[in-house]
């Protein structure tokens, strides 16, 4: 199975991914530690292996799609991780949203066998992993980035390589500051008054606030974790972020109110709790 690709994380994110993968045409092998969201790629003619280990034993290749830095070290490095069995020329693309510093860690790790490794978050959430229209942004040597394009081509629309490892991910985490900024500053701006500033921001979260639509997309966890990401990158750098930790701790008051698994514009109700108001209907 020298032409297969590893797939490991089969999640909100990562299934629709993956399935774009074996549309385009790949021969897959996957692995998820939740068995029940492994069905989707068997179906779709996908292979199933027991660990990452076992996938990266049979592929060139291998994506790693989780949630967490944690859960994206155990993922590569651990004890049944890619690196027990990535052999030299392999490549690791790390497709998670984590720390920077601890990514150029994996891929100094990875280096040492001879594999070479790739950071490459992407943006556009559930719907455009769905419709295979993300932006990907990626970090690491252009030669790798070269023998990988194919498969970001056929998982996204737009693909970028923003320079060496860990820019994609920074790139990434401004990005998503921007995002979680302009959504607190949104949801007060309409518990105040009915208009606001337009942006495209605005234009996502708006109508999801006044329908009362909070099904996850990206939850108000996530938002939180990457901000615990992008807070802890600029205090390794030494750069202050002024609005980025102040978001951050409506975030935590949305966790603190049991908003956790709520889509991110989910935030608004915060500000509602604190005035006694609703915004928008009921669906």
């Amino acid at each position: 199975m020298a032409g297969s690709v590893g797939f490991v994380g089969l999640g909100n994110m990562g299934r629709p991914m993956a399935l774009n993968l074996v549309k385009a045409g790949f021969e897959l092998v996957v692995y998820d530690i939740d068995s029940a969201r492994l069905e989707p790629l068997v179906a779709a003619g996908a292979t199933v292996e027991t660990s990452p280990e076992a996938v990266a034993a049979s592929c060139h290749r291998t994506i790693c799609m989780v949630e967490t830095t944690a859960q994206a070290e155990a993922v590569i490095l651990g004890e049944k991780g890619i690196i027990q069995t990535a052999k030299q020329g392999d490549i690791v693309l790390c497709m998670s949203t984590i720390d920077p510093l601890a990514a150029r860690r994996f891929s100094e790790q990875l280096a040492q066998k001879g594999v070479a490794m790739l950071d490459a978050p992407v943006s556009g959430g559930t719907h455009g992993a769905a419709a295979g229209t993300l932006s990907v942004i990626v970090g690491g040597p252009a030669e790798t980035f070269a023998a990988s394009e194919d498969l970001f081509r056929a998982m996204g629309k737009n693909v970028f390589h923003v320079g060496d490892l860990g820019h994609g991910l920074a790139m990434k985490l401004i990005n998503n500051m921007l995002g979680q900024i302009a959504t607190v500053a949104i949801a007060e701006a309409l518990v105040f008054s009915v208009s606001a500033g337009n942006s495209v921001q605005f234009q996502n979260r708006v109508p999801r606030m006044l329908a009362r639509n909070f099904a996850p997309g990206g939850t108000i966890d996530i938002s939180y974790k990457d901000q615990e990401l992008e807070t802890g990158y600029a205090k390794a750098l030494g750069v202050p972020l002024l609005m980025a930790n102040l978001s951050q701790q409506v975030y935590q008051m949305g966790r603190a109110a049991g908003l956790n698994k709520e889509d991110g514009s989910a935030i608004i109700k915060v500000f509602e709790g604190m005035v006694g108001v609703t915004i928008g209907r009921d669906d």
